[in-house]
């Protein structure tokens, strides 16, 4: 494993520079059990942009994180080698197939390493790209933690925008419509298109009523029912949790999770085969107190914990 000459995690948490989950920041993935990345890429966003800043961010607000989970008492980086791999390159932001490209790139180079990716966005678009690469073998089912469906088929004309990469990722044999759900959708549209792209394709769709009267094992029992055993990605949308908890987001809507449910959810999935995950959407522009940010930190190390977890199995 290369890592960066002189550099090792701060053991003040102000101190040093700032790396996701105050992981050691390396350059390859050679060795490395979970490789956290940053993709700050926001152009397929047709809303409020921003969350290119997400990882950076992201990486301040870990600066708060720990080590040892208060309920599982599990060390993750005992369990697993646990770093940062920095952020991918872009060659050309502005040309959105050409982002999708290196996306994909950086992620084959990762997945031919043995890593479990857990990414931290960026729009809801990235998770497209990084698809290509992991799951270009076999489709993969999924646990879809978001406010929207992310299924339609285009925005303005356009097919990929960040409300748009599952319908794609179905399209190109990437994901497993059988396999997947959706929990936590929400808020009005300006059309039924998106949530038909969904249940129209065989997606378990939790809506947001659904979940409140089920609550959390409940809905974590129809998840398990879902996916079944095989290959399970977990794509995390910080729009999921209410806006009095994270307004910093491209579109919020309210009636949303809790802060506590959100990590219940994600505890609840440590006995499923996953092979990697992202946190997405986090926009700081629209961040002031930071606090958006902290809770997109929280659930990264949430994820952390059961993907470690997961490499035990």
């Amino acid at each position: 494993m290369k890592q960066v000459p002189g550099f090792e995690a701060a053991p003040l948490r102000y101190a040093g520079p700032a790396t996701l989950l105050r992981r050691p920041l390396v350059t390859s993935p050679s060795g490395v059990d979970i490789a956290l990345i940053g993709v700050p890429y926001d152009g397929a966003t047709e809303n409020r942009p921003g969350a290119r800043h997400g990882p950076r961010e992201i990486r301040n607000m870990s600066s708060f994180t720990r080590a040892v989970h208060h309920v599982t008492r599990m060390n993750p980086y005992e369990i697993c080698n646990i770093t940062d791999l920095g952020d991918v390159p872009f060659s050309n932001p502005f040309d959105l197939q050409q982002s999708f490209i290196d996306i994909t790139a950086f992620y084959r180079d990762v997945n031919a390493a043995g890593a479990v990716p857990l990414s931290v966005g960026g729009d809801h678009s990235i998770t497209l790209p990084i698809l290509r690469a992991i799951a270009a073998e076999r489709p993969v089912g999924m646990v879809h933690i978001d406010a929207h469906t992310d299924t339609s088929d285009h925005e303005f004309g356009h097919k990929y925008t960040h409300g748009t990469p599952f319908r794609r990722a179905m399209e190109e044999g990437l994901l497993d419509a059988s396999r997947t759900i959706q929990i936590g959708i929400r808020g009005a549209q300006n059309s039924e298109e998106s949530w038909r792209g969904s249940e129209d394709a065989g997606i378990r769709v939790v809506y947001m009523e659904e979940f409140t009267s089920l609550g959390v094992e409940a809905t974590l029992q129809e998840a398990e029912r879902v996916v079944g055993e095989g290959p399970t990605y977990v794509s995390f949308d910080i729009d999921s949790i209410d806006p009095a908890f994270a307004p910093g987001t491209g579109t919020p809507e309210i009636g949303g999770l809790t802060t506590i449910q959100a990590q219940a959810l994600i505890r609840g999935l440590a006995d499923l085969s996953l092979i990697g995950g992202d946190v997405v959407e986090v926009s700081p522009p629209f961040d002031p107190t930071g606090n958006t940010a902290l809770v997109g930190a929280t659930m990264l190390y949430e994820l952390a914990c059961v993907l470690a977890a997961a490499r035990m199995t």
